[in-house]
Protein backbone atom coordinates (compact mmCIF):
# COMPACT_ATOMS: atom_id res chain seq x y z
CA UNK A 1 0.00 0.00 0.00
CA UNK A 2 2.76 2.78 0.68
CA UNK A 3 3.95 2.97 -3.45
CA UNK A 4 1.41 4.61 -4.45
CA UNK A 5 -0.42 6.43 -1.22
CA UNK A 6 -1.94 9.50 -2.62
CA UNK A 7 -3.60 7.71 -5.70
CA UNK A 8 -5.71 5.60 -4.05
CA UNK A 9 -6.76 7.84 -1.45
CA UNK A 10 -8.13 10.12 -4.34
CA UNK A 11 -10.11 7.48 -5.42
CA UNK A 12 -11.26 6.50 -1.85
CA UNK A 13 -12.07 9.92 -1.88
CA UNK A 14 -14.47 10.06 -4.98
CA UNK A 15 -15.77 7.06 -4.03
CA UNK A 16 -16.60 8.93 -0.92
CA UNK A 17 -18.39 11.33 -2.25
CA UNK A 18 -20.02 9.82 -4.27
CA UNK A 19 -21.41 7.27 -1.54
CA UNK A 20 -22.59 10.56 0.10
CA UNK A 21 -24.86 11.71 -2.60
CA UNK A 22 -25.58 8.11 -3.28
CA UNK A 23 -27.24 7.91 0.87
CA UNK A 24 -28.85 11.37 0.44
CA UNK A 25 -30.57 9.91 -2.29
CA UNK A 26 -31.96 6.60 -1.33
CA UNK A 27 -32.58 7.33 2.71
CA UNK A 28 -36.09 8.82 1.30
CA UNK A 29 -36.43 6.89 -2.29
CA UNK A 30 -36.79 4.16 0.60
CA UNK A 31 -38.85 5.31 2.79
CA UNK A 32 -42.19 4.53 1.61
CA UNK A 33 -40.88 0.85 1.49
CA UNK A 34 -39.61 0.52 5.05
CA UNK A 35 -43.06 1.80 6.20
CA UNK A 36 -44.59 -0.84 4.10
CA UNK A 37 -42.58 -2.91 5.85
CA UNK A 38 -43.57 -1.63 9.37
CA UNK A 39 -40.24 -0.81 9.80
CA UNK A 40 -41.05 2.62 11.75
CA UNK A 41 -41.47 4.28 14.83
CA UNK A 42 -42.84 7.31 16.85
CA UNK A 43 -40.36 10.37 17.76
CA UNK A 44 -41.43 10.51 21.87
CA UNK A 45 -40.01 13.73 21.85
CA UNK A 46 -42.14 15.51 19.31
CA UNK A 47 -45.99 16.37 20.39
CA UNK A 48 -47.00 15.43 16.95
CA UNK A 49 -46.84 11.18 16.80
CA UNK A 50 -46.16 10.39 12.98
CA UNK A 51 -44.61 7.24 11.74
CA UNK A 52 -40.58 7.79 11.45
CA UNK A 53 -38.67 5.06 9.50
CA UNK A 54 -36.72 2.89 11.70
CA UNK A 55 -33.28 1.40 11.04
CA UNK A 56 -31.54 3.91 8.25
CA UNK A 57 -28.44 2.66 9.14
CA UNK A 58 -28.36 -0.53 7.25
CA UNK A 59 -28.54 2.19 3.95
CA UNK A 60 -25.51 4.17 4.67
CA UNK A 61 -23.86 0.73 5.79
CA UNK A 62 -25.22 -0.68 2.22
CA UNK A 63 -23.72 2.15 0.70
CA UNK A 64 -20.32 2.10 2.55
CA UNK A 65 -20.03 -1.49 1.93
CA UNK A 66 -20.65 -1.03 -1.71
CA UNK A 67 -17.98 2.03 -1.68
CA UNK A 68 -15.51 -0.21 -0.65
CA UNK A 69 -16.42 -3.24 -2.46
CA UNK A 70 -15.32 -1.32 -5.56
CA UNK A 71 -12.58 0.46 -3.93
CA UNK A 72 -10.94 -3.47 -3.10
CA UNK A 73 -8.70 -3.52 -6.28
CA UNK A 74 -7.51 -0.44 -5.85
CA UNK A 75 -4.43 -0.51 -3.53
CA UNK A 76 -3.11 -3.56 -5.28
CA UNK A 77 -3.40 -1.64 -8.76
CA UNK A 78 0.50 -1.98 -8.92
CA UNK A 79 0.43 -5.61 -8.63
CA UNK A 80 -2.05 -5.60 -11.84
CA UNK A 81 -0.23 -2.55 -14.39
CA UNK A 82 3.07 -2.29 -13.03
CA UNK A 83 6.14 -4.85 -12.45
CA UNK A 84 7.22 -2.96 -9.54
CA UNK A 85 5.65 -5.63 -7.45
CA UNK A 86 7.67 -8.45 -6.43
CA UNK A 87 5.45 -10.35 -4.68
CA UNK A 88 1.33 -9.93 -4.17
CA UNK A 89 0.81 -8.71 -0.66
CA UNK A 90 -1.65 -11.10 0.50
CA UNK A 91 -1.24 -9.84 4.40
CA UNK A 92 -2.71 -6.77 2.99
CA UNK A 93 -5.42 -8.06 1.07
CA UNK A 94 -6.48 -10.61 3.73
CA UNK A 95 -6.27 -6.94 6.41
CA UNK A 96 -8.71 -5.42 4.38
CA UNK A 97 -10.79 -8.40 3.32
CA UNK A 98 -11.27 -9.48 6.71
CA UNK A 99 -12.03 -6.18 7.95
CA UNK A 100 -15.24 -5.82 5.31
CA UNK A 101 -16.27 -9.32 6.97
CA UNK A 102 -16.51 -7.91 10.53
CA UNK A 103 -18.24 -4.89 9.45
CA UNK A 104 -20.68 -6.67 7.26
CA UNK A 105 -21.24 -9.37 10.29
CA UNK A 106 -22.06 -6.70 12.51
CA UNK A 107 -24.91 -4.48 9.81
CA UNK A 108 -26.56 -7.98 9.52
CA UNK A 109 -26.81 -8.79 12.66
CA UNK A 110 -27.69 -5.32 13.43
CA UNK A 111 -30.47 -5.11 11.40
CA UNK A 112 -31.70 -8.16 12.70
CA UNK A 113 -31.79 -6.25 15.93
CA UNK A 114 -33.95 -3.60 14.83
CA UNK A 115 -36.00 -6.06 13.23
CA UNK A 116 -36.59 -9.08 15.88
CA UNK A 117 -36.06 -6.19 18.85
CA UNK A 118 -33.31 -8.85 20.85
CA UNK A 119 -32.70 -8.28 24.51
CA UNK A 120 -29.15 -6.40 26.18
CA UNK A 121 -28.08 -10.13 26.80
CA UNK A 122 -27.76 -10.29 22.88
CA UNK A 123 -26.14 -7.15 22.21
CA UNK A 124 -23.29 -7.72 24.16
CA UNK A 125 -22.94 -11.44 22.17
CA UNK A 126 -23.33 -10.38 18.51
CA UNK A 127 -20.08 -7.82 18.67
CA UNK A 128 -18.38 -10.67 19.83
CA UNK A 129 -19.44 -13.11 17.13
CA UNK A 130 -18.62 -10.40 14.75
CA UNK A 131 -15.23 -9.32 16.08
CA UNK A 132 -13.82 -13.55 15.03
CA UNK A 133 -13.28 -12.74 11.74
CA UNK A 134 -11.16 -9.46 13.28
CA UNK A 135 -9.40 -11.14 15.64
CA UNK A 136 -8.57 -13.94 13.68
CA UNK A 137 -6.64 -11.73 10.63
CA UNK A 138 -4.80 -10.19 13.86
CA UNK A 139 -3.64 -13.34 14.63
CA UNK A 140 -2.36 -14.75 11.23
CA UNK A 141 -1.42 -11.32 9.72
CA UNK A 142 0.62 -10.13 13.08
CA UNK A 143 -0.49 -12.28 16.17
CA UNK A 144 1.72 -9.41 18.50
CA UNK A 145 0.52 -9.64 22.34
CA UNK A 146 3.27 -7.63 23.30
CA UNK A 147 2.73 -4.40 25.30
CA UNK A 148 4.93 -1.20 26.38
CA UNK A 149 4.13 -1.22 30.29
CA UNK A 150 3.92 2.24 31.10
CA UNK A 151 6.78 4.38 32.43
CA UNK A 152 5.18 4.51 36.32
CA UNK A 153 4.63 0.42 36.19
CA UNK A 154 8.02 -0.81 34.77
CA UNK A 155 9.69 -1.34 38.05
CA UNK A 156 7.10 -3.92 38.49
CA UNK A 157 6.59 -5.14 35.11
CA UNK A 158 9.49 -4.16 33.07
CA UNK A 159 10.27 -2.32 30.03
CA UNK A 160 7.04 -4.85 27.61
CA UNK A 161 4.83 -7.06 28.90
CA UNK A 162 2.76 -10.35 26.53
CA UNK A 163 -0.22 -10.29 27.43
CA UNK A 164 -0.80 -13.21 25.42
CA UNK A 165 -4.24 -14.64 25.04
CA UNK A 166 -5.76 -11.84 27.59
CA UNK A 167 -4.60 -9.48 24.54
CA UNK A 168 -7.05 -11.10 22.20
CA UNK A 169 -10.18 -10.79 24.96
CA UNK A 170 -8.59 -6.98 25.08
CA UNK A 171 -9.59 -6.88 21.50
CA UNK A 172 -12.64 -8.60 21.94
CA UNK A 173 -14.30 -6.53 24.45
CA UNK A 174 -13.31 -3.15 22.90
CA UNK A 175 -15.50 -4.38 19.54
CA UNK A 176 -18.25 -4.82 22.10
CA UNK A 177 -17.75 -1.71 23.96
CA UNK A 178 -17.38 0.41 20.83
CA UNK A 179 -20.47 -0.84 19.49
CA UNK A 180 -22.89 -0.38 22.48
CA UNK A 181 -21.11 2.77 23.71
CA UNK A 182 -22.57 5.05 20.56
CA UNK A 183 -26.17 2.74 21.52
CA UNK A 184 -26.64 4.07 25.08
CA UNK A 185 -25.78 7.24 24.19
CA UNK A 186 -29.02 7.74 22.26
CA UNK A 187 -32.55 9.02 21.84
CA UNK A 188 -32.58 12.39 20.63
CA UNK A 189 -32.60 13.67 16.97
CA UNK A 190 -29.19 13.36 15.80
CA UNK A 191 -26.83 12.14 18.79
CA UNK A 192 -25.81 8.53 17.41
CA UNK A 193 -24.98 10.02 13.92
CA UNK A 194 -23.35 13.16 15.06
CA UNK A 195 -21.02 11.73 17.58
CA UNK A 196 -19.96 8.97 15.38
CA UNK A 197 -19.17 12.36 12.89
CA UNK A 198 -16.77 13.82 15.24
CA UNK A 199 -15.39 10.74 15.90
CA UNK A 200 -14.57 9.99 12.29
CA UNK A 201 -13.37 13.21 12.07
CA UNK A 202 -10.83 13.13 15.12
CA UNK A 203 -9.78 9.95 13.29
CA UNK A 204 -9.17 11.30 10.00
CA UNK A 205 -7.31 14.01 12.02
CA UNK A 206 -5.14 11.67 13.49
CA UNK A 207 -4.28 9.59 10.68
CA UNK A 208 -3.32 12.62 8.55
CA UNK A 209 -1.38 13.54 11.13
CA UNK A 210 0.37 10.63 11.25
CA UNK A 211 1.35 9.75 7.80
CA UNK A 212 4.45 10.83 8.23
CA UNK A 213 5.35 8.29 11.20
CA UNK A 214 6.76 5.28 11.38
CA UNK A 215 3.13 3.57 11.02
CA UNK A 216 2.21 5.16 7.64
CA UNK A 217 0.57 1.59 6.08
CA UNK A 218 -1.29 1.49 9.33
CA UNK A 219 -2.99 4.90 8.90
CA UNK A 220 -3.43 4.85 5.04
CA UNK A 221 -5.34 1.56 6.07
CA UNK A 222 -7.43 3.24 8.37
CA UNK A 223 -8.31 6.02 5.86
CA UNK A 224 -9.11 3.87 3.78
CA UNK A 225 -12.42 3.41 5.69
CA UNK A 226 -12.39 6.35 7.86
CA UNK A 227 -13.05 8.50 4.77
CA UNK A 228 -15.93 6.46 3.41
CA UNK A 229 -17.64 6.38 7.06
CA UNK A 230 -17.57 10.24 7.15
CA UNK A 231 -19.48 11.10 4.00
CA UNK A 232 -21.96 7.97 4.66
CA UNK A 233 -22.56 9.12 7.83
CA UNK A 234 -22.71 12.66 6.93
CA UNK A 235 -25.55 11.67 4.62
CA UNK A 236 -27.21 9.38 7.19
CA UNK A 237 -26.78 12.62 9.61
CA UNK A 238 -28.61 15.10 7.47
CA UNK A 239 -31.98 13.32 7.33
CA UNK A 240 -31.58 12.25 11.35
CA UNK A 241 -31.19 16.11 12.36
CA UNK A 242 -33.42 17.47 14.15
CA UNK A 243 -36.15 17.54 13.22
CA UNK A 244 -35.82 13.63 12.57
CA UNK A 245 -36.92 12.00 9.29
CA UNK A 246 -35.56 9.07 9.85
CA UNK A 247 -33.96 7.09 13.07
CA UNK A 248 -30.82 5.28 12.31
CA UNK A 249 -31.43 2.41 14.44
CA UNK A 250 -29.32 -0.17 16.39
CA UNK A 251 -27.72 -1.36 12.66
CA UNK A 252 -25.99 2.05 12.80
CA UNK A 253 -24.33 1.92 16.05
CA UNK A 254 -23.62 -1.47 15.57
CA UNK A 255 -21.96 -0.98 12.10
CA UNK A 256 -20.17 2.60 13.60
CA UNK A 257 -18.99 0.82 16.70
CA UNK A 258 -17.25 -2.37 15.03
CA UNK A 259 -15.48 0.42 11.56
CA UNK A 260 -14.01 2.33 14.75
CA UNK A 261 -13.11 -1.28 15.89
CA UNK A 262 -11.98 -2.42 12.76
CA UNK A 263 -9.35 0.93 12.27
CA UNK A 264 -8.13 0.70 16.04
CA UNK A 265 -6.73 -2.43 16.42
CA UNK A 266 -5.84 -3.49 12.50
CA UNK A 267 -4.74 0.01 12.44
CA UNK A 268 -2.37 -0.58 15.52
CA UNK A 269 -4.10 3.16 17.95
CA UNK A 270 -6.39 0.70 19.92
CA UNK A 271 -5.53 2.88 22.86
CA UNK A 272 -5.80 6.62 21.04
CA UNK A 273 -9.15 5.34 19.45
CA UNK A 274 -10.77 5.13 23.33
CA UNK A 275 -9.45 8.64 23.51
CA UNK A 276 -11.80 9.51 21.71
CA UNK A 277 -14.87 7.46 22.88
CA UNK A 278 -14.42 10.00 26.20
CA UNK A 279 -17.77 11.26 26.41
CA UNK A 280 -18.83 7.60 25.64
CA UNK A 281 -16.89 6.24 28.44
CA UNK A 282 -18.35 8.82 30.77
CA UNK A 283 -21.71 7.97 29.66
CA UNK A 284 -21.00 3.90 30.44
CA UNK A 285 -19.64 4.78 34.06
CA UNK A 286 -22.50 6.94 34.57
CA UNK A 287 -25.01 4.32 33.28
CA UNK A 288 -23.67 1.49 35.20
CA UNK A 289 -25.82 1.07 38.08
CA UNK A 290 -28.38 0.57 35.82
CA UNK A 291 -26.96 -1.01 33.27
CA UNK A 292 -26.21 -3.87 35.53
CA UNK A 293 -29.64 -3.72 37.20
CA UNK A 294 -28.26 -2.65 40.30
CA UNK A 295 -30.74 0.84 39.96
CA UNK A 296 -33.94 -0.24 37.92
CA UNK A 297 -33.29 0.32 34.74
CA UNK A 298 -36.34 1.44 32.06
CA UNK A 299 -36.37 0.18 28.63
CA UNK A 300 -36.29 3.82 27.50
CA UNK A 301 -34.07 6.49 28.80
CA UNK A 302 -33.96 9.14 26.55
CA UNK A 303 -35.32 12.45 28.07
CA UNK A 304 -38.85 13.43 28.23
CA UNK A 305 -40.69 16.35 25.98
CA UNK A 306 -42.94 18.83 28.60
CA UNK A 307 -45.79 19.60 25.74
CA UNK A 308 -46.72 22.99 27.52
CA UNK A 309 -42.85 24.24 26.73
CA UNK A 310 -41.45 22.33 23.68
CA UNK A 311 -38.39 21.48 26.37
CA UNK A 312 -36.64 18.32 27.44
CA UNK A 313 -36.28 17.86 30.92
CA UNK A 314 -34.91 14.86 32.79
CA UNK A 315 -36.39 11.01 32.57
CA UNK A 316 -36.70 9.48 36.14
CA UNK A 317 -37.11 5.93 36.80
CA UNK A 318 -39.27 5.16 39.82
CA UNK A 319 -39.40 1.88 41.84
CA UNK A 320 -40.26 0.11 45.30
CA UNK A 321 -38.18 1.59 47.85
CA UNK A 322 -38.20 -1.89 49.63
CA UNK A 323 -37.26 -4.07 46.06
CA UNK A 324 -33.77 -1.95 46.14
CA UNK A 325 -30.85 -4.33 47.25
CA UNK A 326 -28.27 -2.65 49.69
CA UNK A 327 -25.68 -2.54 47.16
CA UNK A 328 -28.22 0.02 45.27
CA UNK A 329 -29.30 1.87 48.18
CA UNK A 330 -25.75 2.81 48.91
CA UNK A 331 -24.78 3.59 45.50
CA UNK A 332 -28.04 6.36 45.34
CA UNK A 333 -26.86 7.54 48.71
CA UNK A 334 -23.25 8.23 47.22
CA UNK A 335 -24.44 10.20 44.31
CA UNK A 336 -26.91 12.29 45.97
CA UNK A 337 -24.11 13.08 48.34
CA UNK A 338 -21.95 14.26 45.03
CA UNK A 339 -25.00 15.75 43.41
CA UNK A 340 -25.06 13.76 40.21
CA UNK A 341 -27.92 12.30 40.33
CA UNK A 342 -31.70 13.68 41.62
CA UNK A 343 -33.31 11.14 43.69
CA UNK A 344 -36.76 11.67 44.89
CA UNK A 345 -38.32 9.67 47.63
CA UNK A 346 -42.48 9.79 48.11
CA UNK A 347 -45.36 7.63 49.42
CA UNK A 348 -48.32 6.54 46.94
CA UNK A 349 -51.29 4.24 47.34
CA UNK A 350 -48.32 1.57 47.23
CA UNK A 351 -46.05 2.53 49.84
CA UNK A 352 -43.01 4.02 50.07
CA UNK A 353 -41.46 4.27 46.37
CA UNK A 354 -38.33 5.71 45.16
CA UNK A 355 -36.86 7.93 42.00
CA UNK A 356 -34.20 9.09 40.74
CA UNK A 357 -33.02 10.03 37.12
CA UNK A 358 -31.99 8.18 34.17
CA UNK A 359 -28.64 7.31 34.44
CA UNK A 360 -27.13 8.52 31.00
CA UNK A 361 -24.93 11.69 29.81
CA UNK A 362 -28.02 13.54 28.36
CA UNK A 363 -30.12 13.45 31.68
CA UNK A 364 -26.83 14.66 33.37
CA UNK A 365 -26.38 17.81 31.00
CA UNK A 366 -30.05 18.58 31.62
CA UNK A 367 -29.89 18.04 35.17
CA UNK A 368 -26.47 20.98 35.14
CA UNK A 369 -28.62 23.56 32.52
CA UNK A 370 -32.05 22.72 33.22
CA UNK A 371 -34.96 22.29 30.28
CA UNK A 372 -33.45 22.69 27.00
CA UNK A 373 -34.97 22.56 23.34
CA UNK A 374 -33.97 19.22 21.89
CA UNK A 375 -31.88 21.00 19.07
CA UNK A 376 -29.52 23.19 21.24
CA UNK A 377 -29.56 19.67 23.99
CA UNK A 378 -27.53 17.76 20.98
CA UNK A 379 -25.72 20.75 19.63
CA UNK A 380 -24.07 20.93 23.19
CA UNK A 381 -23.56 17.31 23.40
CA UNK A 382 -22.14 17.63 20.08
CA UNK A 383 -19.41 20.15 21.29
CA UNK A 384 -18.89 17.97 24.90
CA UNK A 385 -17.96 14.89 21.97
CA UNK A 386 -15.69 18.00 19.96
CA UNK A 387 -13.85 18.87 23.65
CA UNK A 388 -13.48 15.00 24.17
CA UNK A 389 -11.36 15.34 21.29
CA UNK A 390 -9.82 18.46 21.76
CA UNK A 391 -8.68 16.57 24.60
CA UNK A 392 -7.57 13.32 23.51
CA UNK A 393 -5.31 14.84 21.10
CA UNK A 394 -3.48 16.71 24.34
CA UNK A 395 -3.07 13.34 26.11
CA UNK A 396 -2.09 11.62 23.02
CA UNK A 397 0.49 14.29 22.14
CA UNK A 398 1.21 16.05 25.23
CA UNK A 399 1.07 13.92 28.37
CA UNK A 400 1.62 11.08 26.79
CA UNK A 401 4.94 11.92 27.64
CA UNK A 402 4.58 11.03 31.32
CA UNK A 403 3.41 7.50 30.21
CA UNK A 404 5.54 6.39 27.44
CA UNK A 405 8.72 7.51 25.51
CA UNK A 406 8.36 9.69 22.87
Amino acid sequence: MAAWPAVPLLINLGGSLLGFVATLTLIPAFKDHFLAARLFGEDLNKASRHPVPEAQGVISGAVFLITLFCFIPVPFLRCFVEEQCAAFPYDEFVELIGSLLAICCMIFLGFADDVLNLRWRHKLLLPTMASLPLLMVYFTNFGNTTIVVPKPFRVLLGMHLDLGILYYVYMGMLAVFCTNAINILAGINGIEAGQSLVIAASIIVFNIVELNGDYRDDHIFSLYFMIPFFFTTLGLFYHNWYPSRVFVGDTFCYFAGMTFAVVGILGHFSKTMLLFFIPQVLNFLYSLPQLFHIIPCPRHRLPRLNPSTGKLEMSYSKFKTKSLSALGTNILKAVKILHIVDVRSGTDEDGEYTECNNMTLINFVIKLIGPTHERNLTLLLLLIQVLGSTIAFSIRYQLVRLFYDV
